[in-house]
């Protein structure tokens, strides 16, 4: 028997690019805020045995009253996040109950991730430690400087977009985190932390409406998705 699914859920950072008096997180989509329907995606995964949502400290209190409301109740803790996207992180792992063997790391503004693909990110790291949702990138990508000017065109076949969730063995997601903090490194990722350990992570196809919410040109993108593709939770 498999041990434990955990799932790290952030939602700290202010999102500044939203450019909203409000943190994009808890603004309103369709009946309910951002981030409750990110949380309702994992509640309703059969596999997932608890949740850690981190969110900054200011929101604690409000994201326990979501859990209440809601009744989230895999929620089993509301972290006040660090300063960095990894250092909050960092405090979902630690704060993951005693026989977690599995983690999931999820941004709070991404509630689109299909479930199917959710299972199949998780199934692929229970063989190979690591695995991250991944769409290929459908646009040309060019390498530009300082003074925006194309240095190179890298093979677009090569290029995937990274998504979460991002799935880990506990025990080498927390090594690389704290390899990282010992190296006072910061990542863009949890997987770039992993892959400082010399650990292959694998890539799982997912699909092009597993969105991250970050600007609000991507509202009305997010709002068309609920209603047609993937529906109210």
């Amino acid at each position: 028997m498999m041990g434990k699914l955990g799932v790290v859920i952030v939602a700290a950072g202010r999102g500044s690019r939203m450019r909203t008096a409000e943190s994009k997180q808890y603004l309103q989509l369709g009946q309910k805020p951002i981030l409750v329907h990110t949380l309702q995606l994992f509640q309703n995964i059969h596999e997932v045995d608890e949740i850690i949502l981190v969110v900054g400290e200011a929101d604690v209190d409000r994201c326990r009253g979501y859990v209440q409301s809601y009744a989230l109740t895999k929620v089993t803790s509301v972290q006040a996040g660090g300063a960095e996207r990894q250092d909050s992180v960092k405090k979902g792992i630690d704060a993951l109950e005693a026989g977690t063997e599995w983690v999931l790391v999820h941004d709070g503004v991404r509630p689109f991730a299909a479930t199917e693909h959710v299972i199949a990110c998780y199934r692929k790291a229970q063989e190979t430690d690591a695995a991250v949702l991944a769409v290929p990138v459908k646009d040309t990508i060019k390498i530009v400087n300082e003074a925006k000017q194309i240095q190179s065109t890298p093979d677009r076949r090569s290029l995937w977009a990274i998504q979460t969730p991002q799935a880990f063995r506990l025990s080498v997601l927390r090594e690389a985190h704290e390899r990282a903090e010992a190296e006072a490194f910061i990542g863009t990722d949890d997987s770039m932390l992993v892959e400082r350990l010399g650990i292959t992570v694998q890539v799982v196809e997912g699909d092009y409406y597993n969105i991250k919410i970050t600007t609000r040109e991507d509202l009305p993108w997010a709002a068309w998705i609920l209603e047609h593709v993937r529906g109210e939770r």
